[in-house]
């Protein structure tokens, strides 16, 4: 007879750290996860529209949001840490210099091919487009923008392009658990982005109990290490 499963939906960036828990909490309550992941936009919608959810995981003021109109339960909110936004190429490829404004503009300005999350519904996306902006050089790279429903997809897309020159942005985790590619750094402290990632149960969970006990393991200390190595800070 199968066990108890939890249906999550959840931002792109916490993807990997779900799944690099995944067994233990199979192995501790015999429950199974259901996962969907992309943009926070898109997975909020998703909730409001019926999807069935047990666990939540999205920005800190989207699940407040959500809380205060009566999606997410009272009281049962974690957080998780700051996800900061960075700069990846496919790996093996040339690192480019990105450590201030005017030679991150270089790198982007040089980039064949620049890959990145959803610039309406993705927290990444969207800050990306208005640094883009910012540095002046939005109308110029238009043409080699190559956005993507989020983050992972968008380094994956990376990891296979064909041609010498990519460069994609989006946020720590999804680069740090994406194979083939590599993490390059961080924005520059001007441009610097980091969002709070909060997991909570929804007030439609069947599963009251046991999606608490699985945020408590996200959130806790023995999950420390693979939030750190994740790119969760």
């Amino acid at each position: 007879m199968a066990g108890p499963r939890l249906d999550i939906l959840s931002g792109g960036a916490a993807q990997g750290l779900v799944r690099a828990v995944e067994d233990d909490f199979r192995a501790g309550t015999g429950a199974s996860l259901q996962g969907t992941f992309g943009a926070v936009g898109a997975m909020r919608e998703k909730l409001l529209a019926g999807t069935p959810c047990d666990v939540l995981i999205l920005t800190a003021a989207i699940i407040a949001a959500l809380e205060a109109s009566g999606q997410v339960v009272p009281g049962t909110s974690e957080p998780l840490g700051h996800v900061r936004t960075g700069v990846a190429v496919r790996a093996g490829e040339a690192v480019p210099d990105i450590a201030d404004g005017a030679r991150l503009r270089g790198a982007l300005s040089a980039a064949t091919a620049i890959y990145f999350p959803d610039p309406a519904l993705a927290t990444a996306g969207i800050h990306f487009v208005d640094v883009l902006r910012r540095l002046g050089i939005y109308d110029a790279v238009a043409p080699r923008l190559r956005p993507f429903p989020n983050g992972a997809t968008a380094m994956r897309e990376l990891a296979v392009a064909g041609g010498h020159g990519s460069i994609g942005c989006t946020q720590v985790t999804e680069i740090k658990y994406t194979e083939g590619v590599d993490f390059v750094g961080l924005l520059p402290p001007e441009f610097d982005f980091a969002t709070v990632y909060t997991a909570a149960v929804t007030a439609g969970s069947t599963q009251a109990a046991l999606a608490q006990a699985f945020i408590a393991l996200l959130a806790g200390a023995e999950a420390q290490p693979q939030r750190a190595a994740g790119g969760f800070e």
